[in-house]
This record gives C-alpha cells, structure tokens and sequence, in this order.
C-alpha cells in the first residue's frame, strides 16, 4: 500500500483528502506545516507530498525546494486556491510533479495522484536497472565453454521463464550470484528490480529489519520507517545468498513469504503483499542441515523445487585458458596497460593448483599477477605452486600443538588473502569465505 502525506494548513481540506484517498486504497499521513511535513518525509518515508502553496512560516513553493534538497525521487503535488498559471509555473519550475485547483473534483485528484506514483514506481525501477547494467547480466561474466558448465546454462535457461524457486548449490566462489543474476535476466521479471542479500553478512536482528523493513520505534536507531528488500524486490526476484545460515525465528517468516507472500514490518501490524520470485543460494549441505535440526524441513523442500548445482573450479579444467585470459583483460584495462602473456611454467601451476577459493580464488591471483608481472606472468607473480605450498600455500614450522598449528595455517591463509587482495579486507574475506567483521577480529588477534 502506497502512502501519501497531505500538508495543509486547513485541517478541514486534509480530513477530505484523507477520506478520498484512503477510499482509493492509499496510506495516508498528514502535516499541518511545511516544517511538520520535512519531519514526516524524513521518518515515515511516503511516496508521494500533495501539498497547499499558501501556507504561514513556510510556503509550499519552499517545501517542495526543501523536499527536492532531501529526496530528489519524491513527487510532489501542489494544490491552489488562486489558479493563477503563474504559481503553477512557478511551483513546476521548482520540481513539482503537478497541479491541482481548490475546489478540486475528486476523480482528477486521484487521476493526478495515479500518474505521479506511476512516475515515481518507473524511476526508481530505472535506477535499480541500471544499477543491474553497470554490473552486468546475463551469462556475458560467466565463463565457461567446459561441459559441466554447459549443463547449468541449460538449467538457467529451462527454469528462468518459469516461477519456481531456485536453489543454487556450490562452494564458495564458484559465482552463485552471477547465476542468480542470469536467472533474473532471462524471465519474465527482467524489467523490474533484482535484490540481494547476503544473510551470514549481518546479524539475526539487522537482517530481520533488511529483509522485512521497520516501523519509527521499533528498536533503537529506528528514527523513521524503512522499507525492507522484499517490498524492494515486489514485482521482481529477491535472491538470498547463505540461506543456510539464516536463524530459526527468520526461516519461519520466510516460509511464511513464500506460502502466503505476505508479512509484517519489524515493530509493524500492517500486513503487506509482495509478488516476488525467490532465489536462493547455500555453500552448505542443507540435507544434512535439516537431519541434524540446523535448518526447517518444510523451509528447504519450498526452497528446492529446482536446484542447479554449480561445480568447483578444480572439475571445470578446460574452463582455465578462457578464465585467465578473461581475468588478464579485464585487471589490465583498469590500469591501462596490455594484458600480460602467461609464461607455460605459470600457466603449468595454473592447472596444477586445486583452487580451493574457486574462480574467486583464481581472479584474486591474477589481479595481483597483473600488478607485479611485467609483459609475461611468471611463476614468481602468483602466490600458489611450487615455492607457496601446493594445496595450503603455507609451511608450518614442526613442533606444534594442534591449536598452535591451526592458528599457523589461519594466520598464513589471511597474511596470504590480504596480499592477493590488495589489502582491501572485503575481498580477503570474500576469498577466505568468512565475513569482513570476522576477518577484522582475526586480522587484530594476529596483530598484522
């Protein structure tokens, strides 16, 4: 349900409009004041303003200026008693969506009404689009020509112009995402939005509140209503990564979306409807999951009604050349150089090297082989193979106890991440496949 704030310094005229638009199915708040109507903008988030020109203190003319200062996407509405074309020109110079004359006749107020939130719904969806286009879709940053490969863009292209749910499978790095992405940009959902949401990157609480949205109040530095993902995504496809680690008391409201496709704010009573098309995707064996009570029965078997297992970078050996070559391009573009060739004794450990990290793993190499190789990549830019430790890329000194060698190899593994990434400790911690606040507790026990 839409909500709409009317500002007027008559209270008669709100109680009239509150009356009309609820009737139409709208939400509706109210302000006596241009400031009363700021405080309403910022903390209860409506989709569109119709507000009075001549008001005291603050004229509607200078709170539209106020608005477009603070929320650009935001229609407004003005009505006048005056009709005078100059304050309807004046008004729509500011950034007014349009007009309306007091007295005004209802079925024009709530035709005005319709079109500025149509307006409203075709820019944001234009925005979240082109946030897609500069990620790209598609299977265009997908590699892969080797037959393991061949056999998920069949299954992406068999069940993406259907509804069903989709759980993705693999281990981390493998490019659940993308899939999910290349999901999105063959159905029927394409033009709308596409949402995700990594849930083992914030806790039970926040990923409640970025899931479901809040109320004013509803926990503390809840200072206005926020819209959660899912009503983000109503209309397109929400896609959770780490499904698996998401806690008992959320699994039940997610299953409780995808039977009725309905819930509440946090802190809320008002019941909303969504239509979205979920994806999922898990590292974990959630089979296993649910025989050892980690995760809901009833939740997994609505999450897998098609499932598309993604294989390991190790079983997709004839995917290398193409991947490297991919991967050179497209870090020696960003610092303006030509792609380096690789040497055949770089390319040997390439194939040799199990990759543990996946394609991830193999693009966090080659960014920093890109840094330090000159026109040939050699053995020496790549921090794997002979020399780095073949399976671990670590050398543990003999002698210790099993909790002292645990730490050894977990404190090799981030000194290494780190150094493939660049420093940049959301891509370590991407590559190690924990989260960054837990890499940063790491990074402080090992002082490095």
């Amino acid at each position: 349900m839409e909500r709409i704030l009317v500002v007027d310094d008559e209270k008669n005229y709100i109680v009239i409009m509150a009356e009309l638009l609820k009737e139409a199915g709208y939400e509706v708040l109210s302000a006596q004041s241009g400031a009363g109507a700021l405080v309403k903008v910022e903390e209860e988030d409506p989709d569109l303003v119709i507000t009075d020109m001549r008001m005291p203190r603050m004229s509607g003319l200078e709170l539209i200026e106020a608005i477009r200062a603070q929320r650009r996407d935001l229609p407004v509405i003005v009505m006048t008693a005056f009709g005078t074309v100059a304050n309807a020109v004046q008004a729509m110079k500011a950034g007014a969506y349009d007009y309306i004359m007091k007295p005004f006749e209802n079925e024009q107020l709530l035709i005005t009404v319709d079109k500025a939130l149509k307006m409203r719904r075709l820019l944001t969806r234009n925005r979240m689009l082109q946030e897609e286009l500069s990620r790209g879709q598609g299977f265009d940053e997908i590699i892969g020509t080797s037959k393991p490969m061949q056999r998920v863009f069949d299954l992406v292209d068999k069940v993406a112009a259907t509804k069903a749910t989709v759980l993705i499978c693999g281990e981390s790095g493998t490019g659940k995402e993308l899939i999910a992405r290349a999901i999105h940009a063959r159905s029927p959902r394409a033009d709308e939005a596409f949402v995700a949401v990594n849930c083992m990157a914030l806790s039970e609480t926040l990923l409640e509140s970025e899931l479901f949205g809040h109320e004013k109040g509803s926990f503390t530095g809840a200072v206005g209503r926020r819209k959660g993902r899912f009503e983000l995504a109503d209309r397109g496809t929400m896609f959770l990564d780490e499904v698996g680690e998401m806690a008992p008391s959320l699994q039940v409201k997610l299953l409780r979306v995808l039977q009725e496709r309905t819930f509440e704010r946090v802190g809320g009573d008002r019941t909303i409807s969504v239509d979205v098309r979920l994806v999922t995707a898990t590292n974990r064996d959630l089979a296993r999951a649910v025989q050892e009570g980690q995760f809901r029965e009833d939740l997994f078997y609505r999450l897998n009604v098609v499932r598309i297992d993604l294989p390991p970078l190790r079983e997709r050996a004839d995917d290398l050349p193409a991947l490297v070559a991919h991967f050179l391009q497209k870090y020696a573009a960003e610092v303006g150089r030509q792609p380096p060739r690789m040497s055949p004794e770089a390319m040997r450990i390439i194939y040799e090297h199990q990759w543990p990290g996946n394609v991830r793993e193999l693009e966090n190499v080659l960014e920093r082989a890109v840094i330090l190789a000159g026109d040939e990549v050699q053995p020496s830019d790549l921090p794997i193979g002979a020399g780095h430790g073949q399976q671990s890329g670590l050398s543990v000194p003999a002698g210790l106890s099993i909790n002292e060698t645990v730490e050894a190899v977990e404190r090799g593994m981030i000194q290494r991440a780190l150094q493939a990434a660049g420093g940049v400790q959301a891509r370590a911690a991407a590559a190690l496949g924990i989260t960054k606040s837990n890499l940063s507790y790491k990074i402080k026990k090992y002082g490095l």
